[in-house]
């Protein structure tokens, strides 16, 4: 793997000893709690539409708090890391009903609306006592990749639903100001990049440091030559396909006279031509292929990209349709977190990169993302290959 290809922050999040993991946690904490209080701010008694795309901001983030304490202060086999057994019996949570008010396995989505939760100080009480149960924990843990694991998956998953909170922000027009999460300009389109037909190792070959499970199983592909853009596809390539009427408006984007607008922070901006075409669908993406002769690439022609053309192959501002279908790797065993991959296994597409939403700690080559293709509320984009 080429180094420049990963970023400190997410090498430090995989493999990082337990110092550099405690400034993590506390630091993705603060992060969490300073969106929660601009949505909190927001929306008058915290209330959201009933809608597949979202969840209760408080059920948000008590489940932050609960996943963190459920598999580390409350989980007895933590130190075996992936090998430990999901169902061993657990410490009882503080608050008696946690299970059955967070636990995101057994209390479906459309019943979340109606729990009896906590306020939002009861919440914030909760998970700073639950963050000083890790920390404390974490002092004593030794800085082998095992004792590690799930300091490290709680550490990730609390910062995948931060990103979940500023697109759900975006959904209901609120405006995050803080600028690491703004969309930055891209260049016009660079020269695409050429790769010759040959093998790829798709995946991960070792579970050293922090690995999701589905990054896991190695395995060689072939795969063609492939000539793929250097870049995600910006609104200056993507409107002349909508001016043509060939696909309907994307969410977020009007017309309004000759000028386009985007739909951001609760109110309507000037499109900024030179940022990647955000926000779109799985079928979006692939009509703007269709009608511009293209393709989207799959993972591996992706993958193979970003680490063997670090410097010139550009990624991290919008999460990027695949065409490939999200599925295991041959070999794939679970880990403990069950419920992480393989439901999913049901033919929707991978994303992969990072969108400009994202922690730094989450934007590894390797890793897999995966939405149903009809979701737009993801800061998701695309790039395309020469058919």
């Amino acid at each position: 793997m080429h180094d420049a290809s990963v970023t400190p922050a997410a090498t430090a999040a995989r493999q990082g000893d337990a110092r550099v993991l405690m400034q993590a946690l506390q630091a993705s904490r603060r992060d969490t709690l300073a969106t929660f209080a601009v949505i909190e701010q927001a929306l008058p008694g915290l209330k959201v539409p009933q809608r597949s795309d979202l969840n209760p901001p408080i059920w948000e983030l008590g489940h932050i708090g609960w996943f963190q304490d459920y598999w580390l202060a409350r989980y007895p086999q933590r130190q075996q890391g992936h090998a430990a057994d999901p169902e061993a019996l657990r410490l009882p949570p503080r608050r008696p009903d946690a299970d059955a008010l967070y636990d995101s396995s057994h209390v479906p989505h459309a019943t979340r609306w109606a729990l009896p939760l906590p306020d939002a100080d009861g919440t914030r009480a909760d998970l700073s006592q639950q963050l000083a149960d890790t920390l404390a924990l974490l002092q004593d843990a030794s800085d082998d990749d095992a004792a590690l694991y799930f300091f490290r998956l709680a550490l990730l998953h609390e910062d995948m639903h931060h990103e979940a909170a500023l697109y759900m922000a975006q959904s209901l027009g609120i405006a995050i100001d803080d600028a690491r999460w703004q969309a930055a300009p891209l260049p016009a389109p660079p020269p695409p990049i050429e790769l010759p037909a040959g093998p790829w190792t798709l995946g991960s070959a070792t579970d050293a440091g922090f690995v999701f499970d589905n990054e896991l199983c190695a395995h060689e592909v072939a795969l063609a030559a492939t000539v793929i853009d250097a870049q995600a596809v910006r609104w200056a390539e993507y409107l002349p396909f909508v001016e043509s009427g060939a696909h309907a408006d994307p969410r977020y984007l009007r017309r309004e006279g000759a000028a386009w607008q985007q739909w951001r922070h609760g109110r309507w901006h000037v499109l900024n031509l030179a940022e990647a075409a955000c926000h779109l669908t799985f079928h979006e993406a692939e009509a703007w292929c269709r009608w511009a002769g293209r393709r989207l690439p799959g993972e591996a022609e992706w993958e193979r990209a970003a680490l063997s053309r670090p410097a010139d192959f550009r990624w991290g501002d919008v999460w990027e349709w695949t065409a490939s279908p999200f599925q295991p790797f041959p070999g794939f065993e679970p880990h403990p977190y069950r419920d992480y991959s393989a439901p999913w296994f049901d033919g929707r597409p991978v994303l992969r990169g990072a969108s400009h939403m994202t922690q730094p700690r989450m934007r590894h080559p390797r890793y897999r993302n995966f939405f149903p293709p009809q979701r737009s509320d993801v800061p998701a984009g695309f790039r395309s290959c020469a058919i």
